[in-house]
This record gives structure tokens, sequence and C-alpha cells, in this order.
């Protein structure tokens, strides 16, 4: 088996590469190294794939045209992993340019490449945010989801329904899933704990946003790999094939395609996040309480009940386990920088 990797370079792609490789795949990584953040952390998890002798990177945009379809022509995928995207809640405030580029323009590119050359199942990411002022909790996947609070998930949004059109035009096996606050070694630096982590170690003041009382669905970066891992072993039937596996699926009456949300469903307040941060640095924050900004929401809560109907396990990593895990590895990548 082979998989194709979009944002192989990334947390999650770098996190999804490891565990393909373990598991005897061959993965072609494509990754366009977008300055957005630190690109020396992502080319170090590009060398840290490259050790496996399974394991090829392809340093290519999707905006490009043709650049994906070359690829996907030579070395023919058995699956796709599309994990590629302009991420960022409040970026999208600053350059919104840059997400109609990589998440609409560069996943046309990448269905077109798909619909050339098809696959047993292709898989793509979406996020929580989708799910935007949606006031019902826990958020499931067959609610309305028509408020998008910034253009990243409105962003995302439009590629989930560009997945269902081609699923249903061209029977590709297509999953969609929404994440929720994913965390881990080799993390994102411009996401909450990565940056709780060099202030603290700094001695540097935190901006807590929602004055601490915002709450996260936090997903552990193993469990979320398993629950993906698990997912492609799974693609939506034809319509005409088989019918939903419970009341909860979202299985399209149309299209072998699905949505499902990757969450434990317990939320925890940010304050207890940065308790549980502090007990791993064994130091104590200094706190400056702020407002949301524009395009945050108070709550994640994901309903888990689809994705355990699916796979028959949910993530279940608590802070308390999962923070230290990337301290250790925060530690030790820095201190050999």
């Amino acid at each position: 088996m082979h998989a194709l990797v979009t944002g192989s370079a990334g947390f999650i792609g770098h996190a999804l590469s490891r565990r393909l490789l373990a598991a005897g795949f061959g993965v072609t990584g494509f990754d366009g190294l977008s300055p957005y953040y630190d690109v020396g952390l992502k080319r170090a998890r590009h060398a840290d794939l490259a050790q496996s002798p399974g394991f090829e990177a392809v340093e290519a945009r999707l905006e490009t045209p043709g650049a994906l379809l070359d690829v996907m022509a030579r070395v023919k995928p058995d699956l796709v992993f599309h994990l590629a995207a302009q991420a960022g809640v409040r970026y999208s405030l600053i350059d919104p340019g840059a997400y109609v580029e990589a998440n609409l323009v560069g996943f046309a590119n990448l269905l077109e490449a798909v619909r050339a050359h098809p696959v047993k199942h292709l898989l793509v990411a979406s996020t929580s945010s989708a799910y935007g002022g949606n006031a019902s909790v826990p958020f499931r996947e067959t609610d309305r989801a028509v408020s998008p609070l910034t253009l990243y998930a409105a962003s995302k949004l439009a590629n989930e329904a560009m997945a269902h059109s081609y699923a249903h035009l061209f029977r590709i096996p297509t999953t969609a899933f929404r994440f929720f606050t994913v965390y881990g070694p080799w993390g994102r630096p411009d996401m909450a704990l990565f940056l709780f982590t060099r202030k603290i170690l700094a001695g540097e003041p935190i901006e807590v946003f929602g004055e601490g009382a915002a709450e996260r669905d936090f997903t552990f970066i193993d469990d979320l790999i398993d629950a993906i891992v698990a997912l492609s072993e799974r693609p939506p039937p034809m319509p005409s094939e088989g019918g939903p596996v419970s009341v909860a699926d979202t299985l399209s009456v149309v299209a072998p395609y699905r949505l499902v949300n990757i969450g434990g469903g317990r939320p925890v307040r940010l304050d207890a996040m940065i308790g549980a941060l502090e007990a791993a640095l064994g130091r104590k924050a200094e706190r400056v309480l702020k407002p949301l900004p524009p395009g945050d929401v108070i709550r994640t809560h994901a309903s888990p009940d689809l994705l355990r109907d699916l796979v028959g396990r949910l993530p279940e990593t608590p802070l308390e386990t999962g923070i230290p895990a990337f301290v250790r590895w925060y530690l030790d990548y820095y201190e050999d920088q």
C-alpha cells in the first residue's frame, strides 16, 4: 500500500506519516513548506521522516497548476490524506488571501488530481471551527453548519462541500473529519500550548483569552492518528451498497461520503490546561486575562458518537498525560537548537 500525505511537514501530517511508515506503507509527502511558522521545524519533521527508506518528500505547493497531478501520475497512491492547509483562526484576519489560495485553489487542484488518478479512499481534514456560531452542544456532524466566524472556517466548510460534489460526480470514496484542538509532540508554534510553554520558560506573562473560562475539547496527537488510520480502513460505501452504521451517521444519500468528528467529547477549561502545563514545567505562569478575540468561540465540544460507532474507540489521553509528553519533546528539541 502507498499513501500520499499532503502537509507532511506539518504537525499532523508528520505524525500520520510516521504511523503509516511504521505500518509498512510507502509514503509520499507533499508539502510547500510555507513560512506561516518556523520552516526549520517543518524541515526537521521531514528529516525525521526521511530516516525511513519508505518515505519520499516532494516540496511543492498545491496551488501550482499540475504539481500534484504529476506526482499522482508517478506514484499512483492507494490512499490520499489531505492535511495541507493554511491554518489558524486569527491569521485569517491578517492574510485572507492565503486561505483562498491554499484552502480553495489548492484543494480544487487536489480534487482534480484524484479525479484523474482515482484512489481507494480520500481522507480530508476539516476543523471544529466549521461549527462556527452553533450554540448547541455537543457539536454533532448532523448540525447545520452555516455560521462560520472566520474565513478559515468558511474555507474548510467549502472544502467539505467540494469533496462531497466530487464524491458524488466521480464516485470517490471520501471521509472528511473535523479536528478538535490537537496538541502533542512536534506541535504547531502558533497554538496556545506551544506559546504558553515558551513564555513560561522565558519568564514572560501569557495572554489568557476568554479570561480562562473558554473550553476546548483537546485531542492528543496519538489519539488523533489512531482515529485517522482506523477511519482510512472504513471507506464510505456507495449509497446503493450499504446504509448508515448508526442513527448518528452522516453517510451521504447520493455519494460515498461521510463527515466525522475526531474528538473525545470532554471539554476542558483553558485555565485547567494552564494548570496542567504549570505542573509539567514546575513553574507558575503570570497570567494576563483578556477577552476572546474576534473569530474565537467560548467552547468546542465534540459529539463522539459517530466516531465510536465507526471505529470502536475514542480519544482518551488526559491532559495530565499529554501535556508532559509535549513538554518532554519541547525541552529535548529546543535544547538541541
